[in-house]
């Protein structure tokens, strides 16, 4: 049964959220600094979710969370490193669904098993992207485009973070749907993408609301639609891909997942998942996700292994029927 992100942030709302300091008290964890591996460079919405959660459970749990960040190879060289930390609790990963859901189906072999290497903590958050083009493009909606793309098969470019991260399988999603082809442009980051874009170098990318709402609200890029199953807050008058381009039922966003190494010790995964749980749903750090259209969801490891799960069959399908691969 497909589990939806609104039950598990149901779920979690549902429980009581532990008042500051409460869950360092019953063990000695931890009792050093503790590293939040991000497997991209700094900046884009990974590093900002990581970056705010880590602050909050420094003060929340008394020792330093210093995020560390390792990009490459879509986010598949920090999964190895943290596949091969020692898994006490003291390195940890804020990892989006990108990197493990995603690019898995990329690669003829990983350094790391992916379905088992991992313990997962929880969901923390999720939020769709903005397909971005140039102000001055001549694109005015995305059904313009995706006509384009019909007619001129392969000669419109698209930028991404990387061969299967989200705002690639994103972008082959809609293609897929829409019966259109695009060229794929690979950068190492969503920010060298939105470069890529104002300086007309591609012609669009699904750019993640962290890095597209300052741009959006500056007028430096424009917005064709959004790729959430609703439109964002932040941007009422920006319609839905499924309604901008008659596509029912299209749906990608960046779910932002918590991960532990495999063997890490229960009470710690459990620690780590209730602090998380309380930190995501507070009243605080929800008012520093709205502006940027991040949805916080604080899942439980019960609900967030089955979810990944299905995100996993979800697009390795996709990867497979498009035959999609590396670049």
């Amino acid at each position: 049964m497909f589990i939806n992100r609104r039950q598990i942030l149901g779920s979690a709302l549902a429980a009581t959220l532990l008042p500051p300091f409460a869950l360092a008290q019953g063990g000695a964890y931890p009792n050093r600094p503790v590293s939040v591996m991000v497997p991209f460079a700094p900046g884009g919405s990974t590093d900002f979710v990581a970056r705010l959660l880590s602050q909050h459970l420094s003060a929340r749990l008394g020792q330093q969370f210093v995020v560390d960040n390792r990009a490459g190879a879509s986010g598949t060289v920090g999964m190895t490193f943290l596949a091969r930390a020692k898994p006490d609790g003291y390195t940890l990963g804020v990892v989006p669904n990108g990197t493990f859901a995603m690019a898995p189906f990329m690669f003829e072999k990983l350094p790391y098993d992916n379905e088992h290497a991992f313990a997962p903590i929880g969901m923390l958050a999720t939020n769709a992207m903005f397909i971005c083009v140039a102000p001055n493009a001549p694109y005015r909606t995305l059904a313009d485009l995706l006509d384009a793309a019909r007619q001129k098969p392969g000669t419109i470019s698209y930028a991404s973070a990387g061969s299967g991260v989200a705002n690639h399988l994103g972008v082959e999603l809609m293609l897929d749907m829409a019966d259109a082809q695009m060229l794929h442009v690979s950068y190492r980051s969503g920010a060298q993408g939105v470069q890529a874009i104002m300086s007309r170098d591609v012609a669009l990318s699904f750019v993640d609301s962290v890095t597209a709402v300052p741009y959006l609200r500056s007028g430096e890029l424009r917005a064709l639609a959004f790729t959430g199953a609703e439109r964002s807050r932040q941007a009422p008058d920006v319609p839905t891909v499924a309604e901008a381009a008659n596509l029912p039922g299209y749906r990608s966003s960046t779910d932002f997942g918590f991960f532990a190494p495999a063997g890490t010790p229960q009470p710690i995964l459990q620690q780590l998942a209730e602090a998380a749980r309380a930190i995501m749903l507070s009243a605080e750090v929800r008012e520093k996700l709205e502006p940027l259209s991040i949805d916080p969801v604080g899942g439980t490891p019960e609900q967030f292994g089955p979810y990944a799960e299905q995100e996993r069959a979800r697009w390795g399908s996709l990867i497979r029927k498009r035959n999609i691969k590396p670049e």
